[in-house]
């Protein structure tokens, strides 16, 4: 049997390990420092086996699904430590400093620096579930680094996954990113950190809290032993990200309070558009 074994059993590496252990010519080893996440794995059946780090030694698939600010430290001490034929991937959302870290190991070409953008609000191995990648997008940053039968092997599993990969550059990734996935975190956290300290009242909240408001504010659910270190990873871009949406918000404050009705709605009609774009990657 392949032998795979899935670092991190939350959200997205307890949905890629379910998803892989349909096929029965696998085993899932599962390894997880929370004791409780690596029991539940067991209890749910999202792994076969719990195993220590040691157990990668003889994998032929390696998914580091860990904390980014864990990430570097993780695959080089997995590199260290698989055989000449052994797949190694990371699943995060900040590539530049994981990429950096390994440029210079020995085993560089078994590594794939890929990023699978799919999730959910919830967190843990209670919230991992089947078809998470189903036609999400995934993203691969310097693809030439790796070997091309590993490479190769890589993007047939995150076919298998019915994922779309797309190959693109660390830093341009890293700046990307920060916009359309960092940015509507932080936004969606202040927004819900701004309602409960306007209205401390939560049975207010409760009873007035509309469609519009419950969607803007899912993402503040999210877990933030996840996203804190997201946030410090990419600091530049999402810093970056933060000012020009600081300066935009100030700027529709200035036309609201100088009653520039026009302007308003000039602002909202031109972004507007942004619907097109998004009616177009969800196709």
């Amino acid at each position: 049997m392949e032998k795979v074994v899935v670092i991190g059993l939350g959200l997205i590496g307890g949905s890629m390990a379910l998803s892989l252990k349909q096929n029965h010519s696998r085993k899932i080893i599962g390894i997880d420092l929370n004791s409780d996440h690596a029991q539940q794995a067991i209890n749910l059946g999202i792994v076969d086996k719990i195993g220590e780090l040691t157990t990668v030694s003889d994998a032929a698939i390696v998914i580091i699904a860990v904390p980014v600010d864990a990430i570097p430290d993780v695959a080089v001490a997995v590199l260290d430590l698989i055989g000449t034929e052994t797949l190694v991937f990371d699943v995060g959302s900040v590539k530049e400093r994981v990429c950096d870290r390994i440029k210079d190991h020995p085993k560089r070409g078994n590594f794939v620096a890929a990023h699978p953008i799919a999730g959910t609000e919830y967190s843990g191995p209670e919230a991992a579930f089947i078809g998470l990648f189903k036609k999400k997008r995934n993203m691969i940053c310097e693809p030439e680094k790796t070997h091309p039968k590993l490479l190769e092997k890589a993007c047939a599993l995150f076919e298998e996954l019915e994922m779309k990969t797309e190959m693109m550059c660390p830093l341009e990734h890293d700046k990307h990113i920060a916009y359309v996935s960092h940015l509507s975190h932080i936004s969606s956290f202040m927004l819900g950190k701004t309602v409960l300290e306007i209205e401390p009242n939560e049975a207010t909240i409760f009873a007035m809290a509309g469609s519009g408001f419950e969607s803007t504010v899912r993402l503040a659910k999210s877990s933030p032993a996840m996203w804190a270190p997201i946030f410090m990873q990419n600091k530049t871009n999402v810093l970056k990200s933060l000012e020009e949406y600081i300066r935009n918000l100030e700027t529709f404050k200035k036309h609201i309070e100088n009653h520039e009705k026009k302007e308003v709605f000039r602002i909202m009609e031109e972004t507007n558009r942004i619907k097109n774009i998004l009616n177009g990657i969800s196709k």
